[in-house]
């Protein structure tokens, strides 16, 4: 009796052993998530949109993307982490919800380092420093000397508490030696429309987002946030030009609950990486201002660890704070 027991236990742990192997070589075999923790219309909702796209053509299968806007990218992360580990849920990440918005939130909804692992770096992107065109300044020099002369009087927008906007605002003021007040928004969308009406004076946001703004006169680009000028933006000089040693930049990132499937992880961060090396899709990432990358899981789990240890120390010297 006790050896028919112990066999049939061994065929029972078999064929889920096989049924979970199965369902890996099978992914994905219904609609995957990638949920935006911002709101539509920003970069890491259209990096999203386009790596949709690409996976569902690659895949025969749906890729959709969910907006889940709230508390700097949080609550979509959140939802994120503790999500199924099948390798049906995924986040678009960001270095807010990845590395810094851990030292700015007293409460956290998820374990940065422990509920969300890495899958595939995607982009990254220069960030870039704009005033709404009531702003009577030409150049950087100007609005610096205008936000002295008026010290509290303009306030600067972002797409949320810890996004690279909000903490690269927090860094040029603390170079600047400036002071602007922080107004948050759920995403890039709603908070261009803003600075174009002259809600808010000036913001540093990812390049791809506002762009297209740029180039139609509706926003004005004084400086960019990369330690080089960009080719996206001819005549616009770098922020270290006048405050030397200035940089940040943006960078989105795939990652999945921990626990998701290894083998599943390993085939979509391989199938990224040969979909970010397509001509045609490097033309509309650069386009947009955006740099493909791809890589490995571990190489962009080594690449978070460092960001963090990066971001920990800009929020430490800034004295940034959520608002």
């Amino acid at each position: 009796m006790m050896r028919r027991r112990i066999a049939l236990l061994a065929a029972l742990l078999g064929a889920g052993l096989h049924s979970a192997g199965w369902a890996q070589a099978d992914w994905p075999s219904k609609p995957v998530r990638i949920v935006v923790p911002f709101a539509a219309g920003g970069t890491t909702d259209l990096t999203a949109r386009i790596l949709a796209e690409q996976l569902g053509q690659a895949y025969k299968q749906t890729f959709l993307v969910e907006n889940k806007a709230g508390a700097g990218g949080n609550l979509g992360a959140a939802e994120v982490a503790k999500a199924a580990p099948d390798g049906y849920t995924f986040l678009m990440g960001t270095p807010g919800t990845q590395s810094i918005n851990q030292f700015l939130y007293p409460k956290m909804p998820y374990d940065t380092a422990k509920d969300l692992v890495p899958v595939s770096f995607v982009v990254r992107v220069p960030n870039v420093l704009m005033v709404t065109p009531q702003l009577p300044v030409k150049d950087l020099k100007q609005l610096i000397a205008l936000l002295k002369s008026q010290p509290g009087r303009f306030s600067y927008g972002t797409p949320g508490n810890g996004s690279t906007g909000h903490l690269s605002t927090e860094l040029f003021k603390t170079q600047a030696g400036v002071f602007v007040t922080h107004i948050p928004y759920r995403g890039s969308g709603p908070m261009l429309q803003d600075l174009m009406a002259g809600q808010v004076q000036m913001s540093i946001d990812n390049m791809p987002s506002a762009l297209p703004l740029i180039q139609a006169g509706k926003i004005v680009a004084l400086a960019v946030t990369s330690p080089q000028p960009v080719p996206q933006l001819p005549g616009v000089p770098a922020v270290s030009s006048v405050l030397p040693g200035y940089a940040a930049e943006a960078w989105f990132v795939l990652v999945a609950p921990a626990g998701t499937p290894q083998p599943i992880i390993d085939k979509l961060s391989a199938e990224i990486d040969r979909i970010l090396k397509k001509p045609e899709v490097i033309e509309r990432f650069v386009k947009l201002g955006a740099t493909p990358v791809g890589g490995t899981p571990k190489q962009l789990g080594d690449f978070i660890a460092a960001e963090t240890l990066k971001w920990k120390e800009v929020v430490r010297t800034s004295g940034a704070k959520v608002d």
